[in-house]
């Protein structure tokens, strides 16, 4: 399988459990893998044969950017969700990387994150942008 590959996204967030991680923005960084048949883009060059992966960026930033989830898992599953809406019908699949970069612990941590995958299923319902 093909795939598109979004990396370094970084969006500002309320995202985690502690009250400031409420009330203050903090980055977040998204690493996308998108599974998708790409041969009818090889041969055609055209964008119609392939995902906007500007578009499936701009989803991916209204999630991260909007309704507060507690936990990494949750914010994951919900990226996954806007991937494959903005990738649809041609994403049959997608990974996600979620990094929070200034994660709120009392030792030097360079970041924390979740890693999820999901595949694409035929009747699936589209992602909720909250809980």
């Amino acid at each position: 399988m093909d795939r598109i590959e979004l990396r370094g996204l970084r969006i500002l967030g309320t995202h985690g459990v502690l009250p400031e991680e409420r009330d203050r923005s903090q980055p977040f960084e998204v690493d996308l893998d998108l599974d998708v048949d790409l041969s009818n883009a090889g041969r055609s060059d055209a964008l119609g044969d392939t995902i906007d992966y500007g578009a499936v960026a701009e989803a991916v930033a209204g999630v991260v950017g909007g309704t507060h989830s507690d936990l990494l898992e949750n914010l994951a599953e919900r990226i996954a969700g806007a991937a494959l809406d903005a990738g649809a019908p041609l994403a049959s699949g997608v990974t996600v990387t979620v990094r929070k970069l200034r994660p709120p612990v009392p030792v030097d941590l360079a970041s924390a994150g979740v890693t999820v995958r999901r595949s694409a299923q035929p009747g699936r319902p589209p992602a909720q942008p909250g809980r």
